[in-house]
């Protein structure tokens, strides 16, 4: 071959070589940067995910307080996660035996499989158990201890949910499920403040992929979360859910009843009680017997599970807040007060009622409760009388616009935002939409829905001198140190109607609890405010006519008013859904089921509350209760002597009932005790030693439907004595007692018995739409 063809062809091989090297060299630096530059951050991170394993450390769940600050309603306690270290075990088939039936025996989990889980070669973290209480976690160290297990098992601090107060204020509260996550109530609205920021475990893995030791771990300290102090009151909140719960059994309440008690001028919620109600700590156990009977009727099968599921949504339903319903008769108080602040009418302005009106266009007339009619009366006695015609002449005076204006200066058309969540949004008739029979309809509370939340706040307008409130439950939230993170807002949103418009309504109404239809709620002592209502649930009348012509309407029965008089603090509606008349001696009436409930309710509290006692000189003269004077531990004579001078009787039980031991023998016992409520004029029974327990044990008898005479005539003749609450003029009967019939007690025990009368003053045939 030519020397210079050699050369050309070793120049050209050199070429190639180069060119080759340099494409090489170049994707290879190019990849580089792809990989170290532009992706180097993402290949970190998995190399460090690969290389870590991370586990989450639940924080400690805030604590919710009662209003005193003091009383725990919801907390967190220590449980403890038990985790398997398998590695440390693997290669001692005598110690994995030995681990496998002690956990098994203390867990009540199967020994072959945990005995298979601690062969688990390179493996430092398997969970066995989670939620375990003290005392499990107790025999498991001993276990430890006694076993000299050093590695191999792990125990792993975490946190349960408990709920001291059982029941209490449940429909508030809320749950959480087992991942501590808020589900129902304040759990859930206030889920973020409450569970606080997680921890983490982060433990290193080899290049095999399996844990490293413990040593080679790191811990990111929880951070808990922030507590609750609520407006809530226990003391409140448990008298509203005792009276509640036996208004359900006395008045046979199908669907359900609601009491929400609040300070007019903050707009705190001291208590809401709901029924049916469950237990927070057991949540997904049904205690309404209606609603489990209901899920019994069905066979087992998917369509129980359906069933059992609604009705757990039915038990852990706020009513207060998320069901609406038509306010009846309750409404008239912000009707009034819009004609009176418009100048339309004032409480001397006269209507004549002739027992109803036709309308035109519609079939039946729209009546008055008394279809006889009031005749003409002032617009005082209108209200007085829960007059349904003189209402509607309001609502024409006012006309749709400046009507729907007060509505939502009301706060009736938009929710209230109380922190609780599913509050229920109003169904109203728009402006455009209402005429004649829509407007004088709603008047008188008829024919649209809003929530007891939002009919309590507008009440609290009505009585604080026209300013409408933020409705809360919360009234602070703090850190562990009690530092204040933040405070309800209790600025008022505006105002309503002058604080003359409110004092004249306040007025007018505390006359209806004195002599008018609100005499259900009278307390003997205070000044209350009321307004009864009887209100038609109209649409499910039409649904159950559909299934069955001859459906009769049912009711909603409430009591709305708040105390005292001359400068209302305190709030409170009660109402109960569809009180059955054919079980319960013919009831419907809000006067007769809720008014009794409101009136025990509000003279339990309003002491509690520290509303001060005022009788007027009827009260004083004739109804005015006393308090038993403290002699035990006196001697006979110095206690008939204290009696005495008190102005009451006595009674002695035992040794000493002949006059000349009465210097030897002391007082052990008495009935009613020392600062209890006694009648005037009444008696206190004295024991010494000696007596018959079965001689001085009497049954209490059913007062129910008793009027006043047949009332204390049936005490007097079992040696109780009864103190008397509510309305005791006209044709009243006991609606409610305060201790149960056939109950045993001791001779001399005071009663409190409620009076009310059952007229219907607030029912009247209404329109459908």
């Amino acid at each position: 071959m030519a020397k210079g063809t050699a050369e050309k062809i070793r120049k050209k091989a050199i070429g190639l070589m180069c060119g080759l090297l340099i494409v090489g060299f170049g994707a290879a630096a190019m990849s580089l940067v792809h990989w170290q530059i532009i992706n180097g951050e993402e290949l970190s991170a998995k190399a460090m995910e690969q290389s870590l394993r991370s586990t989450g450390l639940p924080a400690m769940r805030g604590t919710i307080y009662d209003a005193t600050g003091t009383k725990v309603l919801a907390q967190s306690a220590s449980v403890w996660t038990v985790v398997l270290e398998p590695h440390y075990l693997a290669e001692d088939d005598n110690l994995r035996r030995k681990v496998a039936n002690g956990l098994s025996e203390i867990l009540g989990l199967d020994a072959a499989e945990l005995y298979e889980r601690t062969g688990e070669v390179g493996s430092y973290y398997d969970v066995i158990a989670r939620k375990v209480e003290t005392e499990v976690r107790d025999r498991i160290t001993q276990f430890m201890n006694d076993n000299k297990i050093g590695n191999g098992i792990r125990l792993i601090a975490d946190y349960k949910r408990y709920y001291p107060y059982g029941t209490v204020a449940s429909n508030i509260l809320g749950f959480t499920g087992d991942d501590s996550q808020g589900l129902e109530g304040l759990e859930l609205y206030y889920e973020e403040e409450l569970s606080g920021s997680a921890g983490r475990l982060i433990a290193a893995k080899n290049a095999f992929g399996t844990d490293m030791p413990f040593e080679y771990e790191q811990i990111v300290e929880a951070e808990n979360g922030y507590n609750l102090v609520l407006t809530i009151d226990e003391t409140v909140q448990s008298v509203l859910e005792k009276y509640l719960k036996e208004g359900i059994e006395k008045f046979w309440i199908k669907n359900g009843a609601v009491a929400v008690m609040m300070d007019v001028d903050t707009g705190g919620i001291l208590g809401l009680a709901t029924y049916p109600y469950y237990d927070p700590n057991d949540p997904f156990t049904i205690l309404d017997q209606n609603l489990l009977e209901q899920v019994e009727a069905v066979p087992e099968g998917d369509e129980r599970i359906e069933v059992k599921r609604e009705a757990m949504n039915v038990q852990w339903r706020n009513k207060a807040v998320s069901d609406l319903y038509y306010p009846g008769s309750v409404y008239k108080m912000c009707v009034g007060s819009m004609g009176i602040e418009e100048g339309l009418i004032t409480e001397d302005s006269q209507y004549t009622c002739t027992g109803g009106e036709k309308l035109q266009g519609v079939k039946d007339p729209i009546h008055c409760w008394n279809h006889d009619g009031h005749g003409t009366t002032t617009f005082r006695e209108g209200l007085c009388n829960s007059c349904n015609p003189w209402f509607m002449h309001i609502g024409r005076e006012l006309g749709p616009d400046l009507f729907c204006r007060y509505r939502e200066a009301f706060g009736l058309a938009d929710k209230t935002g109380i922190d609780l969540p599913g509050e229920g949004r109003s169904i109203l008739h728009s402006v455009d939409n209402m005429g004649e029979v829509e407007l004088v309809v709603e008047a008188f509370g008829q024919n649209f829905s809003i929530t007891p939340i939002q009919m309590i706040t507008a009440s609290a307008a009505v009585a604080n001198g026209g300013y409408l409130v933020r409705p809360h439950v919360v009234d602070r939230i703090v850190d562990e140190d009690g530092n204040i993170v933040k405070s309800a807002d209790c600025s008022y949103r505006r105002q309503v109607i002058s604080e003359d418009t409110s004092a004249t309504i306040c007025d007018i109404l505390r006359q209806n609890v004195a002599s008018g239809t609100a005499r259900g709620g009278y307390v003997s002592g205070y000044r209350i405010c009321g307004k009864t209502g009887t209100s038609e649930k109209v649409d499910k009348h039409n649904e159950d006519l559909l299934e069955d012509p001859n459906a009769k309407m049912t009711y909603i029965a409430s009591y709305c008013g708040f105390a005292p008089a001359e400068d209302p603090r305190y709030a409170l509606l009660v109402f109960f859904d569809e009180p059955d008349a054919s079980s319960n001696g013919g009831y419907t009436a809000g006067n007769a089921i809720a008014g009794p409930i409101f009136s025990a309710i509000m003279q339990e509290l309003l002491p509690y509350l520290g509303v001060e006692v005022m009788y007027d000189e009827d009260e004083y003269n004739e109804h005015r209760d006393t308090a038993a004077p403290n002699v035990v531990g006196m001697t006979i004579r110095e206690a008939v002597a204290a009696i005495r001078e008190a102005g009451l009787e006595y009674d002695i039980e035992g040794n000493g009932d002949d006059e000349e031991g009465w210097d030897e023998y002391k007082i052990t016992e008495q009935i009613p005790e020392g600062g209890a409520t006694v009648p005037q004029e009444g008696k206190v029974v004295m024991f010494t030693t000696g007596y018959n327990v079965n001689e001085v044990m009497v049954e209490v008898p059913d007062f129910f439907q008793m009027d006043l005479i047949n009332a204390s005539y049936e005490a007097h003749i079992n040696d109780l004595q009864i103190t008397v609450n509510g309305n005791r003029d006209g044709d009243t009967r006991v609606m409610m007692q305060g201790i149960p019939a056939g109950e045993k007690v001791k001779k001399g025990t005071v009663i409190t018995l409620t009076f009310a009368s059952n007229l219907s003053t607030d029912t009247s045939v209404t329109i459908a739409e």
